[in-house]
This record gives structure tokens, C-alpha cells and sequence, in this order.
């Protein structure tokens, strides 16, 4: 499967601090990759390298089987962008700042304005200027003038930022639409985790600059990440009969007394004896699926063990 974006070990240093460090992703031709990390992970400096805005400290980028350089202009012409929050000519109206996009692209197919307008649900308010639009209509213009072209790959830096939910279904299903119909290949950021569960075939994850893991959605689903989960008043105690009673090492305590155990060998029958003849009252005790949320968790290290808790 051929790759339209690779980074190998990239680094981008500024004032002697290292926004990120070391990363190499993997983005496959017409997958939606989402692109997953606390605030300040290093998600946005990745993204702005992609799109040529800043310069690497170490490593290199290739796009389309080619690596990209200072001059590599023509590329642009293959992508779509919206970093951060996107600005325009706010005495210009939506139309005329898509025109403007349009001719600077060299792109001139009759009626892509009008249609890609539509598909943001932004008709109404194409002829008005843009500095009378919502916080939300620039975000939806931003996603529109980087669709407008229909490039090959399409990077979106927190593209629900600003939406009501309503707006945040509609640029769900048009991404679904762009990667499915027109083989758009689409890398998009998020902090809320059921939106790209939602859509994407493949997540990457970064924390503090580096990245922890590059995954597809298939897999964690094969892989049946699935949990006993326990709710109990003493979790210190519940922790010593865990660990030193059934042998146990793989869990995590988290808040209001729950409990996660991670092996599947484990039996609800003898966990709920064990912890019965240790006199540790048990609240709720059963298996769950994890979800993409779990796991980002886990690999993050925001769910954090026993001992770096108690």
C-alpha cells in the first residue's frame, strides 16, 4: 500500500525546545488517518511542516513518493489545508474569498464555488461579508476553501472546533463522503475521540512531541480489548488482593473506586470470592469492550497505575 504522506524521525526545534521530537507516521493512500493528542502533543507543528509553513530541524517528509523541500511548490497544488483557525479577507464576501483561492490555485472548473458552498451549507451566507459570519461559519468556510480544489490530500488541524453538533455531523459525513467517493486522501486532528472513532481507518498517537502509536481502527477491534471492571470503597485493598492474592499485574485504578483489570484469563467467579473472603465490599463487578477512548487513554498514560495513584 502506497503511502501519499511519510515523516522519518522528524523534529522541529524552536528556541532550543523541541515541539516535536523523532516522529515517523504513515499515512496510506485514501484512508482517513486521525491524528490524536493532548493539547499542546505536538498535533498543529506536525501539521504546519506537512504543509511546508515551517521547515524541519532533523528529519524529512515525503508526500506523494517525494521528498519535500524548500521549493517543492507544485505539491501544494495537490493539497488542501486548514491549520489552526483559518483567517480571510473579512470585507470580502465567502464567495469572493473562495474565488480568490480558486484563481490562486490556477483552478477555474465552472460551478466548484457554488457546489462546494452547498456542501458546507453555506449558500445563504455567500454573499455577505465575511466578518459578519459566526465563529462557526468561518470554521465551515475554512473547511470549504480547503476542499474547493479537490486535492489529493486534504490536512484538517481540528476541523469541529467551534461547530454545534449538528455542524460537527455534517463535516463528519463529508469526510466519509471525500475519502469514499473521491479518494480523497484525508489526515484530520481531534480531541474529541468519538469523532474520529467515527471515521477514521487509522489513528495516530502523540504525546509530548513524540509519537506513541500508529494503529488501525480493524485492529483495535481484533485485538478484543476487553476489561473486567470493578467498583469498590478500598481500591488499596482491592489492590493488594489483586495482586497478591490472585497474582494479577495488569490493571489500573481510576476514579470513584473503579478498578480495570486487563487479562482475559482473569474469572468473575474467583475475583468475587477472593475479594469476598478479604472482607472487600464490591459495588459492581462485570466485562466491557474498550473503545478508542480506553486505549488512547492507556497509551498516553492518563489512566495511571496502582502505584503512581495511591
Amino acid at each position: 500500500m502506497p503511502y501519499i504522506v511519510q515523516t522519518n524521525h522528524l523534529t522541529k526545534t524552536i528556541g532550543g525546545k523541541n515541539l516535536v521530537s523523532d516522529v515517523t507516521m504513515h499515512v496510506k493512500k485514501g484512508e482517513i488517518y486521525g491524528f490524536l493528542g493532548p493539547n499542546g502533543a505536538g498535533k498543529t507543528t506536525v501539521m504546519k511542516l506537512l504543509a511546508n509553513l515551517w521547515k524541519p530541524t532533523e528529519g524529512s517528509i515525503e508526500l506523494f513518493g517525494n521528498t519535500l523541500t524548500p521549493e517543492s511548490y507544485q505539491v501544494l497544488k495537490r493539497m488542501g489545508s486548514m491549520i489552526e483557525f483559518p483567517t480571510f479577507y473579512e470585507h470580502l464576501t465567502g464567495y469572493e474569498n473562495l474565488k480568490l483561492h480558486a484563481e490562486y490555485m490556477g483552478y477555474y472548473l465552472r460551478g466548484s464555488i457554488e457546489n462546494t458552498l452547498e456542501l458546507l451549507d453555506l449558500t445563504d451566507a455567500a454573499k455577505k461579508p465575511v466578518k459578519n459570519y459566526s465563529l462557526g461559519m468561518k470554521e465551515r468556510l475554512g473547511i470549504a476553501r480547503a476542499i474547493l480544489t479537490r486535492p489529493e490530500l486534504l490536512i484538517l488541524d481540528e476541523p469541529a472546533n467551534g461547530l454545534d453538533p449538528a455542524g460537527m455531523k455534517q463535516v463528519r459525513e463529508l469526510l466519509k463522503t471525500l475519502s469514499a467517493e473521491y479518494g480523497i486522501t484525508i489526515l484530520v486532528s481531534s480531541h474529541i475521540l468519538s469523532e474520529i472513532e467515527s471515521i477514521a481507518d487509522t489513528v495516530g498517537i502523540i504525546r509530548r512531541g513524540r509519537m506513541q502509536k500508529e494503529i488501525s481502527l480493524e485492529e483495535i477491534e481484533e485485538m478484543n480489548l476487553a476489561y473486567v471492571e470493578l467498583t469498590v470503597q478500598d481500591t488499596r485493598k482491592a489492590a493488594y488482593v489483586l495482586s497478591d492474592k490472585l497474582g494479577l499485574t495488569n490493571f489500573k485504578i481510576g476514579e470513584g473506586g473503579q478498578i480495570r483489570i486487563y487479562e482475559n484469563q482473569v474469572s468473575l467467579q474467583a475475583l468475587s470470592k477472593e475479594l469476598a473472603l478479604h472482607d472487600v465490599p464490591v459495588s459492581a463487578l462485570g466485562k466491557k469492550a474498550e473503545t478508542l477512548e480506553d486505549y488512547f487513554l492507556k497509551i498516553t498514560g492518563e489512566v495511571k497505575a496502582d502505584a503512581e495513584t495511591n
